[in-house]
């Protein structure tokens, strides 16, 4: 008897194991360049130039929409034999520019969240409010120096 405990303890330890992926869609967007945009001035061009070709182009009539999107996944995994644990953390960059029908940016909306991905267990939060300042304070220091 003590001999097949002593099997089903090793053999759940060898079965137990954990993980960790990161999966990441484009390259972050430089908030920095964003917020050099000024409607009635900036050109679709302009805006080319500065952030590279859309992933997306909408057209609304003679007007069109810009998509600039990137992603980031963090997820890690616990496995206990029967009982397994696994949580994704997904962050994105988005950014609409919208443009009248002589490519004038005429506004645009914005979220930044890339940097804030996390590696985490379902018990653990990522919603902490002071994680999100440290991490939004190292964005913005590294933003324009890579």
């Amino acid at each position: 008897m003590l001999k097949r405990s002593l099997a089903i303890a090793l053999s759940a330890l060898f079965l137990a194991s954990c993980g960790i992926a990161r999966m990441e869609t484009n390259e972050p967007i430089d908030a920095q360049i964003v917020r050099t945009f000024r409607p009635g001035y900036t050109t679709a061009r302009q805006v080319t130039e500065q952030l590279g070709a859309p992933t997306q182009v909408v057209q609304l009539g003679r007007r069109s929409a810009y998509l600039y999107d990137a992603s980031a996944s963090k997820s890690a995994a616990l496995i206990l034999g029967v009982f397994n644990m696994y949580a994704v953390d997904t962050r994105t960059d988005r950014v609409w520019l919208f443009f009248d029908e002589s490519d004038h940016l005429t506004h645009c909306g914005a979220s930044f969240g890339v940097h804030r991905a996390q590696y985490a267990l379902p018990w653990e939060g990522v919603h902490d409010p002071e994680d999100h300042a440290s991490r939004d304070a190292n964005r913005a220091g590294l933003q324009g120096k890579e």
